[in-house]
């Protein structure tokens, strides 16, 4: 259920729009169903020749003590409310919504139970699933009312009736969210047909100006290259104090660009949050780690996914530590889903972007971090869009896939840390990201884990049992049976190219296990495949993973038996594994 609030002016008018037919012939049967003593005239039910006494006379009665009132009374007099049930939602009767308006104008201390000098107020049910509360802000004594905080308290209220009425119940908010937009804003959009309104596409093209930006001027930079308008507010000294973006082509009735400043964005998006991202992390200062930086031959987008891989990793780590310092890693979390779905192939475009902008309401909470260093996180997402986009084959495929695996693990991890701390709506928001996540990885996984898992089939009985006995063996809670396994086949194809490639399978395997928990993954072996590849520096892609002849044979060099190769402890951090084609054949 959900209350939407403003103020007016205009009594008359409001009631003449709720009689009415609506803007496009939506408002059906329009009456009453609750008023300040029950016995207020109802233009919706009334049989005289002319409705409209019947409607002047309502306003007469709801405007009366505002008169009295005189200057006493506010200027934006008219309290409107309009509540609506969800979609799925059974439809109430008239008596509910009159119970539901009477306990929302008592919540708010416009007629409080009781009192004989409350306000008055009516309620308009024009559809199934909303009524409509006009109150006047006059009491009985002509004194105003006390509203302090009546939005909060309408929601508060409206979480109680969800409960006692069998409705859906939604999640409370805490002042975070973005600005929803307005229902003229979104009457223009579908006006002009837009997809969505201006104020959402700009929402998401400053959120993605600033995703690994190193400067203001490369923001504002970015912002332009985006095909927005930008105006700069100015101190007398020449410092910038804040900033406005307008699309191009969206003007208003005195043909004048309509500008929204970053603040009425989203909280997060106003001039000196931004500037406050960006001093405590600075991308270019923060070195690559020296693990990920990847072989010579695997293309820059593929690279910077690896990179990125690792220091989401560390992300999920720090948000499953329940420290108050892992707000910063969320907002670092946000810039590199934003990163990656502005340069992700088309075939994961949409889930990934729509995994972003689900994120977005995740990184906003009440929770500072007093020593944020996002440096790191915000290196990786600026690597991500300097590398530009990355294909949906070969090994940029294949890496989007190791990328989004790991941050599939990430939202869950951002979930846990939000529901531990009462944040039902980032909470809900990180779990909508995993499951947009899951969907975008299942089109980025299914070629390259396809692949891996003929090859994995591939492999002589033998090995391929003694694959299947050291992963039992690591992992025993996979208890697929020897020789008849289907999810095994990737994971033995990737330990047999890390045995080939002169790592330990067995302790290899032990040291992916460890990196974190496993509980929350879809597919255990789907996560341990990824985390062996980039620990062990192999390619994302298994067509660049197949064993190569030996010079002058042109027979394949089968890998070693797991037994023959000596146990080397991991080190940390590992370096980078040599490349197989430059090893020595074996004998």
């Amino acid at each position: 259920m959900v209350p939407k609030i403003r103020r007016g002016s205009r009594t008359h008018g409001l009631l003449v729009y709720l009689y009415g037919p609506g803007k496009r012939d939506e408002h059906t049967d329009p009456h009453l169903v609750g008023s300040w003593d029950g016995f207020a005239p109802d233009p919706g039910r009334d049989t005289s020749p002319d409705p409209k006494v019947t409607l002047a006379r309502l306003a007469a009665a709801l405007d009366l003590r505002v008169k009295q009132a005189g200057d006493k009374a506010p200027a934006q007099h008219v309290w409107h409310c309009s509540v609506r049930t969800d979609p799925g939602d059974r439809t109430l009767t008239d008596d509910e919504w009159n119970t539901v308006a009477r306990r929302l104008v008592h919540a708010v201390n416009l007629a409080p139970e009781g009192d004989p000098d409350g306000c008055r107020w009516v309620a308009v049910r024009h559809a199934d699933d909303h009524i409509h509360i006009l109150a006047t802000m006059a009491r009985g004594d002509l004194r105003r009312p006390r509203m302090n905080y009546d939005f909060k308290k309408a929601q508060a209220e409206c979480r109680r009736i969800e409960q006692e009425m069998g409705l859906r119940r939604l999640k409370p908010g805490d002042g975070t969210g973005a600005k929803t937009p307005t229902s003229a804003e979104r009457f223009k959009a579908e006006r002009t047909g837009r997809p969505e309104t201006p104020r959402e596409t700009l929402r998401e093209a400053v959120r993605q100006a600033v995703a690994g930006a190193v400067s203001e001027a490369e923001f504002f930079t970015r912002l332009r290259e985006a095909g927005l308008r930008v105006k700069l507010r100015h101190a007398p000294s020449g410092d910038v104090l804040g900033y406005t973006v307008a699309l191009p082509g969206d003007r208003n009735r005195d043909r004048e660009p309509v500008w929204f400043a970053g603040s009425t964005l989203a909280p997060d998006l106003s001039y000196p949050k931004i500037q406050r991202r960006l001093a405590d992390g600075t991308p270019d200062e923060a070195p690559l780690p020296e693990a990920d930086s990847g072989r010579s031959n695997w293309s820059p987008p593929a690279r910077g996914r690896r990179t990125a891989t690792g220091i989401a990793e560390r992300a999920a780590v720090l948000l499953d530590s329940d420290d108050d310092e892992a707000a910063a890693q969320l907002v670092g979390v946000g810039e590199i889903l934003d990163a990656v779905a502005q340069t992700s192939p088309a075939a994961t475009r949409a889930e990934l972007g729509a995994a972003a902008r689900s994120f977005e309401r995740a990184t906003r909470s009440h929770v500072r971090a007093e020593r944020a260093d996002t440096r790191a996180i915000r290196s990786a997402a600026r690597g991500i869009i300097q590398a530009g986009g990355a294909l949906g084959r070969g090994e940029d495929g294949g890496t989007t896939a190791m990328l989004v695996s790991t941050l599939v693990l990430v939202a869950l991890a951002a979930a846990r840390w939000h529901s531990a701390r009462g944040h039902a709506q980032q909470a809900e928001a990180s779990r909508q990201t995993a499951e947009h996540l899951r969907a975008a990885y299942r089109q980025a996984a299914a070629a390259p884990m396809q692949a891996l898992r003929d090859q994995g089939r591939a492999l002589p009985e033998a090995q391929r049992r003694a694959y299947e006995t050291t992963i039992r063996t690591v992992l025993p809670e996979n208890r697929t049976r020897p020789g008849t396994s289907k999810k095994n086949d990737a994971l033995a194809a990737t330990l047999a190219q890390a045995e080939q490639a002169g790592h330990d399978p067995k302790a290899l395997l032990q040291e992916a296990i460890a990196m974190r928990e496993l509980g929350t993954a879809d597919d255990v072996n789907d996560v341990l495949v990824w985390r062996l590849r980039r620990l062990a520096q192999l390619p994302a892609h298994p067509g660049e993973a197949t064993r190569r002849p030996q010079a002058g044979t042109g027979r394949a060099t089968p890998p070693a038996h797991p037994a023959s190769v000596r146990t080397a402890p991991p080190a940390s951090p590992r370096p980078a594994a040599p490349d197989p084609r430059s090893r020595p054949p074996r004998r």
